[in-house]
Formats: structure tokens, C-alpha cells, sequence
């Protein structure tokens, strides 16, 4: 045999036993998912029976903890008030890579029949009130969970560092609070751990079990709160010409924030969103005040479009207020920033998430107008983020009880494709696309 065919017979075989030991690994996330998939579940309906609140995570974070211990993983607790991090380190160079999931739950008073409902109460802002992980808060713990034990026991044939992220507070932290990915990256998480990426997903009531949604660029919108005051003059309601009505102006205003959208910005290139909330102002029936104020919120998905808007918002208010002698005092305040998935990132692990899924159960989806915290992640290092369908076989997406709901409901049978899309975006990325 020549010394060229030798070389190229070394190259085939050395290609084989990749292909080999690489069909090996995916066997056994795929043999060990399905051998833990009754655990999964268990910690998933104990999570949904005993949710916590934002910033208010302790028993949870004390459960994620002890598993990650139990695992022989090095833990940090107390990260962002109540996070859990957990780090596989697998001694072998590479990258370092995040999962992250969300653990608390909301102010929902739970309405679905299920055996594991939660009869939890909890004071939020001063109330009384029922508390449900009605976003599928605790699917994504059980899931990352899950995933953690599959990596470690694999980690033999992984390289770098695997970062499992347990983030409290996505919902956002009491008034007077912080919290959140938000304080996370403040305290440095990500440039401590030097972390290179970051995967999240969120599990969906409205997608069918199976298949998974996702967008290169602007998935979720940035979510900004407005607040407008607008001042005029205080007079007798039967006298509205001694004064000058800031009620009326206010009325002008909401109309005219509403036409900035629809006839002022370029819908074909992204979506956008100006609601009112709130209005408040007054006292009396017979009394016009002296002020009223107006609170909403914006949403968008592309960076200038939202720097445009808040600009049109504050001209418009402040014109629309001085026509009528009165004034209006702008203030807008940056909440959440768009979830933005790297185009690169994207296009190098499509065909993991095809492999895993099906290339049929993998669906670009429009935007979303909705606002998730892991934009702060994402605004730091190149993410990844994607919807796992949690809505039963079969079932019309119409009648699909929505997320923040008291009947939000999700069928178990999905979270066995998160666990596995999780371990095999991790294997991939660290060992073939590092």
C-alpha cells in the first residue's frame, strides 16, 4: 500500500471513530433523558406545588443546591439574592458555556386540576395572594436539573466549562428591590466565569409538544415603562374655560401615541408597541385637578426603532400638552432590552437543533412582544434562546390556556426535548464548534 493510501486510510478511519464515539454520546443523552424523565417530573411537580416568588426563592434555591451537590459539582448560592450556580469543569480546555433557567413563580391563584396544584399564599406588595408558577418557571429548573446530571456524567467527553445558571427574579424584583439577570451581570457573573456563550429556553403553553420556536436577531421585545405627567390648571368642573383641563389633554395624548405606531414608524422592518395602563388624576366629580398621569409601556425589537419611539413619544406628548396651555412632563424608564439571538451562533447550532428535534419541529417564528430577562445576558455575551412546546398533542393553540394565567397548563410530555436539546447544545458547542 502506498504511503498516500495509508494517510488517506488513517483519515477515514480517524473520521470513523469521531463519528462513532460522537453517535455514542448522543445515544446516551438520548438513554439516559429517558431514564430520568419520571425524576424530572418529580421535581418539576414538586417545584409547581411549592412555589416562591421573585427574590423570595430560598426553599428552591435550597433543593437546586442539594442536587448540584449531590452531583459533585461546585456550588454557589446567594448570586443575585437567591441564585444557585453550578459549575462542571471538566479539566480539558474549551470554551465556557451557560444554561440558564428562571425560578420564580407569580402572584396567580391556581386554577387548573391537577393532584400537585399549589395552595400556596404569599404576601406580595402588601397583600395576601395565591402564588403559581403559572409561566412554567418550575419546567425550566427541572429541566436544567435534569441536564446537569446527563453533563456530568458525561463529562469525560465534553471540554471546556459548563455553567449551570439558576436565576431568580425574571418576573422582576419587589418595588424597591433588585434583582433578576440584571443584578447577576452586575455582580459580574458572566466576566468571572468568562463565560463565551449562553443558552436559555422557555417552555410554551401555545406550541405543540415536540416542536421548538426560534428567530435569528430580535426574538422578545425590549420592555420600557413610560410615565407621562401632564399639568394644567385646577378649576369647577362647571367652568372648564378658568382653567385648563389636563383630563382632556391626557385623552389627546393616548389617541396620539397610538397613530406614532401606526402611521409614523416602518412596520415592515420590525413590530412595535405603545400601550397606556394607567391613568390617574382627580378627586371629584366637580372638581377638573390640576394634574393627571398616564403610565404604560413600550415594546420593541430593533435598537433604533426604540431609541425613534421614545424620541416621537416625548415630541408628541409635549406638543399635543402645549397646544392647550398645558404641560407635560416625560419620563421613560429602560426595563428589559430585546432578546437578541446571534445570527452566528444561530446559523453554527441549526443543524444540533434540527438533529435533536426533526427539521420539521424546528419553526422560525415571527417576534414576540413579550419581554424576557435574559436579554441582559444576551446583551453581554452571544446567546441563544428558544420556545420547547409544552401544549398537548393535537391541541388548537386557541384554546390553549395563555402563560400568567390561573389555567396555564403544561403537558410534561415536553421537557424530556429540553433536557436533551440543553446537553446536546453543550457537547456540540464544546466539542465540534468551539
Amino acid at each position: 500500500m502506498k504511503k498516500t493510501q495509508v494517510l488517506l486510510w488513517c483519515l477515514i478511519v480517524g473520521f470513523a471513530q469521531k463519528s462513532l464515539q460522537a453517535q455514542t454520546v448522543y445515544d446516551q443523552i438520548d438513554k439516559q433523558t429517558l431514564a430520568l424523565e419520571a425524576k424530572v417530573i418529580e421535581w418539576r411537580r414538586d417545584l409547581h406545588q411549592n412555589p416562591e416568588l421573585s427574590n423570595r426563592e430560598f426553599k428552591t434555591a435550597e433543593k437546586v443546591a442539594a442536587h448540584l451537590r449531590s452531583l459533585g459539582l461546585e456550588v454557589r448560592t446567594g448570586v443575585a439574592k437567591t441564585g444557585v450556580i453550578g459549575i462542571l469543569r471538566t479539566g480539558k480546555p474549551g470554551p465556557v458555556v451557560g444554561l440558564r433557567a428562571d425560578m420564580d413563580a407569580l402572584p396567580v391563584v391556581e386554577r387548573v386540576k391537577i393532584p400537585f396544584a399549589s395552595k400556596v399564599k404569599a404576601d406580595y406588595r402588601g397583600e395576601d395572594v395565591g402564588v403559581m408558577h403559572a409561566c412554567g418557571h418550575d419546567t425550566h429548573v427541572a429541566m436544567l436539573m435534569g441536564a446537569a446530571s446527563i453533563l456530568t456524567g458525561i463529562k469525560s467527553q465534553l471540554a471546556g466549562t459548563v455553567v449551570f445558571i439558576f436565576q431568580p427574579a425574571e418576573e422582576g424584583p419587589p418595588p424597591g428591590e433588585t434583582g433578576g439577570a440584571k443584578l447577576m451581570v452586575e455582580e459580574g457573573l458572566l466576566k468571572d466565569l468568562k463565560m463565551n456563550i449562553v443558552f436559555g429556553q422557555h417552555i410554551s403553553s401555545i406550541i405543540e409538544v415536540g416542536n421548538i420556536n426560534i428567530r435569528p436577531g430580535g426574538l422578545m421585545a425590549a420592555a420600557d415603562r413610560y410615565v407621562i405627567k401632564v399639568k394644567g390648571k385646577q378649576t369647577h368642573g362647571s367652568q372648564p374655560w378658568s382653567g385648563i383641563d389636563p383630563v382632556t389633554v391626557a385623552a389627546q395624548i393616548v389617541l396620539g401615541l397610538q397613530t406614532i405606531v401606526s402611521r409614523q414608524m416602518e412596520l415592515t422592518r420590525e413590530a412595535a408597541v405603545i400601550s397606556v395602563g394607567k391613568i390617574s388624576g382627580g378627586v371629584r366629580n366637580n372638581i377638573i385637578p390640576e394634574e393627571v398621569e398616564l403610565e404604560g409601556t413600550i415594546r420593541t425589537l430593533d435598537v433604533d426603532m426604540q431609541t425613534d419611539l421614545h424620541e416621537r413619544i416625548r415630541r408628541t406628548a409635549t406638543n399635543i400638552a402645549e397646544a392647550s396651555g398645558a404641560v407635560a412632563e416625560v419620563e421613560i424608564f429602560k426595563h428589559v432590552p430585546i432578546t437578541f439571538n446571534n445570527p452566528e451562533l444561530f446559523t453554527k447550532m441549526g443543524p444540533t437543533l434540527k438533529r435533536v428535534c426533526g427539521e420539521d419541529n424546528v419553526i422560525i417564528s415571527r417576534a414576540v412582544t413579550g419581554a424576557e430577562d435574559f436579554a441582559f445576558f444576551a446583551n453581554e455575551v452571544p446567546s441563544m434562546f428558544y420556545f420547547v412546546g409544552g401544549m398537548p398533542k393535537g391541541q388548537d393553540p386557541k384554546t390553549a390556556p395563555p402563560h400568567h394565567t390561573p389555567d396555564f397548563y403544561v403537558d410534561e410530555a415536553g421537557m424530556g426535548l429540553g433536557v436533551r436539546l440543553f446537553c446536546n447544545l453543550v457537547v456540540d458547542y464544546t466539542t465540534k464548534l468551539k
